[in-house]
């Protein structure tokens, strides 16, 4: 059965960090494109990182780039999403997703999301 299980999410102050990972169980993550997208209450969901499956390549939304990294650990067919210098409006619920293609391609398969809240 092809799932992705999402963790890492929480309660942390502003300024802060966060390591959310994304495991997959029934296929091989590195041939897959993973992203994470995020949705707030209110709010449509957005893209926020990609790596690609091809030539691990990595892409950020603006607003997050050079404060969240993302990377694969292969033996671990995990995908791990670090995000530092957190804010207020960073809080949303955080989701992987996986591509057969590439990172601006249909995503199959969701995880469930995790939750987090960026609040002093």
């Amino acid at each position: 059965q092809v799932q992705l299980v999402e963790s890492g999410g929480g309660l942390v102050q502003p300024g802060g960090s966060l390591r959310l990972s994304c495991a997959a169980s029934g296929f091989t993550l590195d041939s897959y494109a993973i992203g994470w997208f995020r949705q707030a209450p209110g709010k449509e969901r957005e893209a926020v990182s990609c790596i690609s499956s091809s030539d691990g390549n990595t892409y950020y939304a603006d607003s997050v780039k050079g404060r969240f990294a993302i990377s694969r650990d292969k033996a671990k067919n995990t995908v791990y999403l670090q995000m530092n210098s957190l804010r207020p409006g960073d809080t949303a619920v955080y989701y992987c997703a996986s591509s057969r293609r590439s990172c601006g391609g249909t995503y199959d398969y969701w995880g469930q999301g995790t939750q987090v809240t960026v609040s002093s």
